[in-house]
């Protein structure tokens, strides 16, 4: 194979590959497939900000940061999978908790990326499951959320249930 043409296939390999991670997520039973490797898969760094310091300005979104794509994704019903991490508990049920991408946020890990997690909310609460990998759906919201005036994410799912890896909603 001549050297130009290799290159040339080589970039169209390239290309293809970057159309592809760009489409639009999958959709089952009328719910999104939102990996962490679409919600992690760009760069977000927290916008500086003291609520004490700047008491009379508004707290920065960092919605610039956020592609447009994933921005799109705020409102749609969406099922995603990773690691629990119990935030609020009630009656030994999680309420509030962190799926998470991996678990090095745990104990010695490292402190994970704004995009690393999402803040999922159950109201009527489901059992605490960790170490594996659960998946829960409900809608996915996009936009920065703050607590006393420091930002705590950008991702938060109003969840319905969870099911097994791999099943239907």
């Amino acid at each position: 194979m001549r050297p130009g043409l290799f290159a040339s296939v080589v970039l169209a390999v390239l290309a293809s590959a970057v159309a592809a991670a760009a489409a639009a997520p999958e959709s089952e039973n009328g719910y999104l497939k939102l990996g962490f490797d679409r919600l992690a898969g760009f760069k977000f760094v927290t916008p500086s900000y003291d609520p004490v310091a700047d008491a009379k300005s508004p707290p920065p979104s960092g919605a610039n940061q956020i592609p447009a794509d994933v921005k799109g994704w705020d409102g749609q019903k969406a099922v995603i999978t990773g690691f629990m991490l119990p935030t609020q508990l009630a009656d030994g049920k999680a309420t509030e908790f962190l799926i998470m991408a991996n678990q090095m946020a745990c104990c010695y890990g490292t402190v994970p990326n704004m995009n690393d997690w999402v803040v999922v909310r159950m109201p009527k609460g489901t059992s605490v499951i960790q170490d594996v990998p659960i998946s829960f759906y409900g809608t996915f919201r996009v936009g920065a959320m703050y607590e006393n005036g420091y930002m705590t994410g950008i991702y938060e799912m109003d969840a319905i249930g969870k099911y097994p890896t791999g099943s239907a909603p």
